[in-house]
């Protein structure tokens, strides 16, 4: 499956100029053969706490990127924050080519460090769906320090996607624990970073597809870009045949042991 990852640099809390740099973007990426586009965490507004700024409501963007989907004859994996009561819900939603909503996530750990657990709702499910023959599961950023829920998305999962605000300063963390993901879990990991300034943070990109062996596959690049790669299923399969270490994995002891 081709698959695009679109690092770019969002308009800060301005949302309608985002919708039309990204329906550009979405278009070049069908006329590119990509299957799959998947954009950043709360890409039209940047990572902000102003709850304000969240103007149009859940049933607004998902129909905007259905019908993206359906105009480009192309799936899309999008980012974005929507106003529920006093506080927010950071979200990542994946609609098919055909306009249909496969999985709609709500991020399960917002990042307490930057506040935004203070304005965010947490989410309590992992949502996961099938494009093509892969089954994939996105995440938001701050999940990536958490490995126990890419243990229990990898049982079924072939591709985990990683939708991030990530800064530069800790560029080395990013790019250490998405390889270490792929890793322990022996499948596709695919970090979606932004770049440019927001909310007076610097982002430096070094979005990237790892493959199950921790294999980064693409040059970093601190540049807005349309990244693309072709991943193969086989590549999962033959390196579960090869070495699974995920059938040693002995989770009733650890629960055990965390009590």
């Amino acid at each position: 499956m081709i698959i695009g990852i679109a690092q770019v640099d969002m308009a800060w809390e301005d949302i309608i100029s985002n919708m039309t740099k990204f329906e550009k973007l979405i278009k070049e990426a069908a006329e590119n053969g990509v299957e799959l586009i998947l954009f950043p965490e709360m890409a039209l507004t940047g990572f902000t706490m102003n709850i304000n700024k969240l103007s149009l409501s859940e049933s607004d963007i998902v129909s905007w990127i259905r019908k993206l989907s359906l105009d480009n004859n192309i799936s899309i994996g999008f980012g974005y924050a929507i106003k529920v009561d006093e506080k927010g819900k950071n979200k990542y939603t994946i609609i098919s080519n055909e306009g249909n909503t496969l999985a709609s996530y709500t991020k399960i750990h917002p990042f307490s460090h930057g506040g935004e657990d203070k304005k965010y709702y947490s989410g309590n499910n992992i949502s996961s769906c099938v494009i093509n023959e892969f089954k994939i599961t996105p995440f938001i950023c701050y999940d990536l320090r958490f490995p126990e829920i890419f243990q229990i998305a990898s049982k079924e999962s072939h591709i985990i996607t990683v939708a991030a605000s990530w800064p530069k300063e800790r560029e080395e963390h990013w790019l250490a624990l998405l390889r270490a993901r792929a890793i322990e879990n022996q499948c596709y990991i695919i970090g979606i970073n932004r770049v440019g300034i927001g909310g007076g943070l610097e982002y430096n990109g070094a979005s990237i597809f790892v493959n199950p062996n921790g294999e980064i596959l693409n040059e970093l690049s601190s540049e807005e870009m349309l990244i693309i790669r072709d991943v193969n299923i086989n590549d999962i399969i033959k390196s579960r045949q090869e070495f699974d270490i995920r059938k040693d994995r002995r989770e009733a002891i650890y629960q055990i042991m965390n009590k």
